[in-house]
């Protein structure tokens, strides 16, 4: 039986126990769903079972005690029934209670919290501890439907006594109290109950607002306080049971064994619903296992025939057994430590990060795919270790970090790049990008170009590194679809919107990278005034001023001819269209030939109401390099900014 057979038919048999239970009270006053769910398979599988263990072992402990706390693995749970209930009642509320919380967990999703209100009876789980919790963000108050027919100034004087009555007498009476106000031919009915983890003063505290909260339901002929510790309900009707008698209670008895026996089958469908999706999830986590042992093994088979493999010994000695004055920094996918190898050449090494799903796709990607590849722009990867307890990739050594430390302050006591060290790490990168694109065997897509991507060696010439997102690209296709990764503020329009995935995504990120390197300012950084970067240089091509965007920490010397010529390559290279930004091998013919610069559109993610320069945005673009914005590498701060150009 499929879990989405069990899924549909366990809330067809809930709907229908909602017409034939005989008990008044299980009613819902109201179902509170937390709108946080488990990430990923393996922990929807760990919080359901947990879920499942607990529920468990809630069911025993109401029907003995009346109420319960269970804490299971990361889920903890709790339920109680009104105390006026006879035990027959409490039973009967709470296993429609049980099964009905389920709404809060729908199929392949796991919702981490959820609380289910019943006049009767009370359900709440959740992956943090609250048993100490008197008040929420979710408490509510609930009113009726139906206005109070009669005098309405009695009708909210009784009802104002009342609760006022119920607030401070449940306190003292075990957190529970039961009562009626009469006056001028108007009875008002009450009940009021702190959990049972809830004593006190928290009981006294929980209650305390409830004359204003509930006066705020009058004329309504009812109203209900929903609180993470109390319950109280007013009505017109006598709701509550003052006989706890098995015997006794409300409602027709003729029907209660009909309501048990839906009560117990639904209790068993929910369990049967739980166990399928436990099973679904753990058997989906088994499969995805497998399929990435069957491709390890398939590259551990390339490495040992190839003079990519390291011992992993030799490489943890080579760092000191990666001892932190050897880290040379940290990414999304792991940790890089320079370290030197026993015939003294020094390399670095990354530690792949195994806590993250992608580490597989990233390894595989690193060895089997950028392992052929060769040119003077890119770091080139030197081997990896497959066989110890972590994984381990081997690049060549690149002594001068990268272009963000260079730029931005990372590097201590780093030179100010000159006018001749941009150019040359621009052309550079463009010509690592044309033989990814265009000139190796295969066509490779990088997808996270960006300053901290591009390291310097010796000479400060520039290789394009960290290819764990990169993706080879179908000779036949125009685009492929995948799902989105890389760096905000570098990422191209229709590749965040729609997926939409080609070599322009690279060419965008590049053009981003050419201005922030001319500018001396990061894209993903916003002056007082929300100017962007792209924007700033857009504005200031509408006025034949782009000269005026140079970074001023270059005091003028700089060729102005030039740097206009390359903002305008930039400006090309991050048109909102991908079809209208050239190649690379383009790119590359405009910074060393006199080749002519197409006239670029108006970039994306632009704020149309903010297209004219004031006087003060060119004064302040002096001052971006002697008060530089925060390192902000994937803060999508450019997401608020709105959208122009053609989707």
């Amino acid at each position: 039986m499929s879990p989405t057979f069990l899924f549909f038919f366990f809330f067809f048999l809930s709907s229908f126990l909602n017409s034939v239970l005989s008990d008044p009270r299980a009613t819902q006053a109201a179902l509170i769903c937390a709108n946080t769910t488990a990430s990923t398979s393996s922990q929807r599988a760990t919080f359901i079972a947990n879920y499942l263990a607990a529920m468990d072992a809630v069911t025993p402990l109401v029907s003995r005690k009346r109420f319960a706390a269970v804490v299971n693995g990361t889920v903890y749970a709790f339920g109680e029934c009104m105390k006026d209930l006879s035990q027959r009642d409490c039973n009967l509320c709470f296993a429609q209670c049980k099964s009905q919380i389920l709404r809060c967990f729908p199929f392949q999703k796991a919702t981490l919290a959820g609380r289910l209100f019943y006049d009767g009876c009370y359900l709440r789980y959740d992956d943090h501890d609250f048993f100490n919790q008197s008040s929420s963000i979710e408490d509510r108050t609930v009113c009726g439907p139906t206005d109070f027919a009669g005098n309405s100034r009695v009708f909210r004087d009784n009802v104002a006594e009342l609760v006022r009555n119920l607030s401070v007498e449940a306190p003292r009476r075990d957190g529970f109290f039961v009562g009626s106000v009469t006056r001028g031919n108007v009875s008002v009915h009450g009940l009021a109950q702190c959990w049972e983890f809830v004593t006190g003063s928290a009981c006294e505290y929980c209650l305390a607002g409830s004359v204003k909260k509930l006066g705020s339901c009058v004329p309504k002929e009812e109203g209900r306080l929903l609180n993470a510790g109390c319950y109280l309900r007013y009505s017109t009707k006598k709701f509550y049971d003052n006989s706890t008698s098995d015997d006794s209670g409300q409602g027709n008895s003729g029907n209660r064994p009909l309501a048990i026996i839906l009560a117990v089958t639904s209790a068993g469908f929910a369990l049967l619903l739980t166990l399928a999706a436990v099973a679904f999830f753990l058997r989906k986590g088994l499969l995805k296992k497998r399929r990435e042992e069957k491709r390890l093994g398939a590259l551990l088979d390339t490495v040992n025939k190839s003079k990519l493999n390291y011992s992993y010994e030799v490489l943890e000695k080579a760092t000191n057994y990666f001892h932190d004055s050897n880290k040379l920094g940290q990414g999304g996918s792991g940790s890089v430590y320079k370290g030197v190898l026993p015939d003294g050449k020094t390399v670095a090494i990354k530690r792949l990060f195994f806590n993250t799903r992608q580490w597989v796709d990233h390894f595989f990607t690193e060895v089997n795919l950028i392992s052929g590849i060769c040119h003077k722009n890119l770091v080139e990867l030197l081997g990896c270790s497959i066989t110890g307890p972590e994984s381990l990739l081997v690049y060549e050594y690149v002594p001068n970090q990268s272009l963000l430390d260079n730029l931005f302050g990372g590097k201590k006591n780093a030179p100010q790049l000159s006018w001749e060290l941009r150019y040359k790490i621009i052309l550079g990168t463009a010509e690592g990008l044309a033989y990814l694109h265009e000139e190796s065997n295969l066509r490779i897509i990088h997808r996270d170009i960006k300053l901290s991507n591009i390291l310097l060696d010796e000479d400060y010439a520039p290789k394009i590194a960290d290819f764990g997102l990169a993706r080879l690209f179908p000779e036949d296709k125009t685009h492929i679809s995948t799902a989105i990764a890389g760096t905000l503020g570098y990422m191209a329009p229709e590749y965040i919107v729609r997926g939409k995935l080609s070599e322009k995504a690279d060419i965008y990120s590049f053009g981003v990278l050419v201005i922030e390197i001319i500018c001396g300012r990061k894209n993903n950084s916003f002056t007082q005034t929300s100017y962007s970067v792209l924007q700033m240089v857009w504005n200031l091509y509408g006025t034949g001023k782009l000269s005026d965007a140079v970074d001023p920490g270059l005091e003028g010397n700089f060729n102005s001819e030039e740097a206009s010529r390359l903002l305008q390559i930039g400006l090309v290279c991050v048109q909102a269209s991908a079809e209208l930004r050239p190649s690379m091998s383009s790119v590359v013919k405009m910074l060393t030939e006199s080749h002519e610069i197409p006239q670029p559109t108006q970039p994306p993610f632009i704020n149309s109401a903010s297209t004219e320069i004031g006087r003060g945005v060119l004064s302040r673009s002096k001052e971006y390099k002697s008060q530089p914005d925060s390192n902000t590498q994937s803060s999508g701060n450019n997401t608020t900014e709105s959208w122009i150009g053609p989707r």
